[in-house]
């Protein structure tokens, strides 16, 4: 039989193998649990974030559109009536069916989450850009023509010119129409 003072040290022993051996299965769960905690806050926000940032990239390339648009119709005298004939060249140099004066995505028509359309019309042409998946890749659609203004829709529909303008409430566009 050990005695009193032999069976503390043995105890002291086997709890400093025991601390020395690792984490506790109960330790990496709550290490577990916290970390699902955070990503469960993040994930949200880097969600929102990503669609809002996949907005503003969608605007720009309206933007990008008009310049595209505007040096067209310095060179050939009309504008263009597809986003090819403002992307590169499909062979040989740059002409009125491919005048490379946008990139060869944003001439396929998708970019960036959202589909972009050009279409002629009687006065010039109209703009369009829609998310892939509403929600995920954007939650507004938009509309644009050689005025140059932008519309906003915050519906899955296409947005159209009777649209508000971005930045600009619906509420605040009926007010103007009504003075």
């Amino acid at each position: 039989m050990l005695l009193p003072s032999r069976l503390l040290q043995a105890r002291r022993r086997a709890n400093h193998k025991r601390s020395l051996a690792g984490f506790s299965l109960i330790e990496l769960l709550i290490v577990i649990a916290i970390i699902l905690i955070i990503l469960g806050v993040a994930l949200p926000k880097l969600t929102k974030s990503r669609t809002f940032a996949q907005e503003m990239a969608a605007q720009k390339a309206i933007s990008t559109l008009h310049t595209a648009q505007t040096q067209y119709y310095s060179q050939y005298g009309a504008y263009a009536t597809s986003l090819t004939q403002l992307g590169p060249p499909t062979n040989g140099a740059p002409g009125a069916n491919g005048a490379e004066l946008i990139d060869r995505d944003l001439a396929g028509g998708e970019k960036g989450g959202f589909k972009f359309t050009l279409q002629q019309t009687s006065t010039g042409y109209a703009v369009s850009a829609v998310p892939l998946q509403f929600g995920t890749s954007g939650s507004h659609t938009y509309f644009s023509d050689q005025s140059m203004a932008t519309h906003q829709h915050s519906g899955p529909e296409p947005a159209t010119a009777n649209d508000p303008l971005m930045g600009e409430s619906q509420q605040q566009q009926q007010n103007q129409g009504g003075k």
